[in-house]
């Protein structure tokens, strides 16, 4: 992705200070483009990587759901980046966030996008088949086994496995029989898929190690997009409260221009990381940058595209002129991705 430095007194426009905040932690991740010589005059940019048709997957959780997903492999010009398991909205599906998971797909990720059940595909036998929307009826009950992961010593013997731990099973396999790389391995969510993300990493750290080596801490790195703190008695805070996402795990939080829930749960994650977080938000004239650390150095940011929209149509949106698309989620969040695979190796 090419890289354009801007110095620190250009004019305070959100786009600009975005990107900048995107090119440091694509230097950090190249190895550090600022101390690159001059540009010589630009080669003949390669051609992208021919996208490659997503395969449907059939996975059945314990509670016996029928989970459709969708998987986008890596193309095969393409350097493998990362492995994303993409959580859509209420009342999504994986046709909702199919735009940034092509994207990704096109940057060198293996991406899995499920439809969680009670959406798309995945229909639930006990809600009245005549109900075309069945998100509409799900309860906190439903959204707690979608990230359900637990019962005996075995996780792979597990008595309890929902949604999301279904898909991460299914990249196991995949990553044992070397088709598919499980590390690094990165959750992407937006509105209520940013909390299930975020809690199902809390439940993969929980897992214990075993004679063989550890069964959980396989999350390399979480993004929330327009992540909701409630949603139909469902809430992200228990799980804010843990060490993984107080202290471990990199972070990007990516918000609209009025996106309240995600500028909350960042003020509230930072009081935990006060050395480590980076605020993208662009202040107000005169004001000074308070962030402690450069985006490139941080492991919790808020970047904040001037669009108002939220969930999944903010996930997937993008930029009809090619010279902003630097600041679209889908590229902010491959940056991200370059940043933690880095710290993976």
């Amino acid at each position: 992705m090419p890289a354009v430095f801007m110095p620190a007194h250009c004019s305070p426009c959100p786009v600009r200070r975005l990107t900048a905040s995107l090119t440091a932690a694509l230097a950090l991740s190249a190895g550090g483009l600022a101390a690159q010589p001059a540009a010589t005059p630009a080669a003949k940019a390669p051609e992208a990587p021919t996208e490659t048709a997503p395969k449907r997957l059939t996975l059945e959780t314990t509670d016996g759901v029928e989970l459709a997903a969708w998987f986008y492999p890596v193309p095969e010009a393409a350097e493998s980046l990362a492995t994303v398991i993409l959580l859509h909205d209420l009342g999504g599906s994986h046709r909702s966030v199919e735009p940034l998971a092509k994207a990704l797909q096109s940057a060198g990720c293996a991406v899995v996008a499920p439809d969680l059940r009670g959406h798309g595909e995945s229909r639930l036998k006990k809600i009245p088949q005549e109900h075309e929307d069945q998100s509409r009826l799900l309860k906190k009950p439903d959204f707690e086994m979608m990230v359900a992961t637990r019962g005996g010593q075995l996780r792979d013997q597990s008595g309890v496995r929902g949604d999301v731990e279904c898909v991460r099973n299914w990249i196991k396999k995949q990553a044992e029989d070397g088709t598919l790389r499980m590390k690094p391995l990165v959750v992407v969510g937006s509105g209520l898929g940013a909390a299930l993300g975020t809690a199902w990493t809390v439940a993969d750290a929980l897992w214990p190690d075993i004679a063989t080596g550890p069964q959980g801490h396989e999350v390399s790195g979480i993004v929330m997009v327009s992540p909701t703190f409630t949603t139909k008695g469902y809430s992200i805070g228990p799980a804010l409260a843990t060490d993984p996402v107080r202290r471990t795990v990199p972070l990007l939080v990516i918000g609209g221009t009025d996106d309240r829930d995600a500028v909350k749960i960042f003020e509230q994650l930072k009081r935990q990381r006060p050395k480590e977080w980076f605020d993208g938000r662009f202040p107000k004239v005169g004001e000074k940058d308070s962030s402690p650390v450069a985006a490139a150095e941080a492991s919790l940011m808020l970047l904040t595209p001037p669009l108002a929209t939220s969930g999944d149509q903010l996930a997937s949106h993008r930029s009809p002129d090619a010279k902003a698309r630097s600041s679209d989620p889908s590229a902010l969040i491959v940056g991200f991705l370059r940043f933690v695979a880095k710290g993976a190796k």
